[in-house]
């Protein structure tokens, strides 16, 4: 389909409205779509952070546990023997 001039273009025919206006609306549903997933990405990243910061504080904490489980035992032994 060939136009005559940039008015004739933007007429569509008479359609111009409806197309222009899916026209829009998709390209406003893509870039909602685009900016959400990055805001969920940029979510999840700063949720596994946190994660893998919680789990090395409850890996630090046991280890700690342990040595103080470990370091009392030896001391009761002391005691006994």
């Amino acid at each position: 389909m060939q136009f005559d001039s940039i008015s004739a273009f933007l007429d569509m025919g008479g359609y111009g409205f409806y197309v222009w206006l899916s026209y829009g609306v998709s390209i406003f549903a893509l870039t909602v779509l685009v900016f959400s997933s990055m805001n969920s990405h940029k979510k999840i990243k700063q949720q596994i952070v946190q994660r893998i910061k919680r789990e090395a504080k409850l890996r630090q904490a046991a280890e700690q546990q342990k040595a103080q489980i470990k370091d009392s035992s030896i001391n009761t032994q002391e005691v006994t023997s």
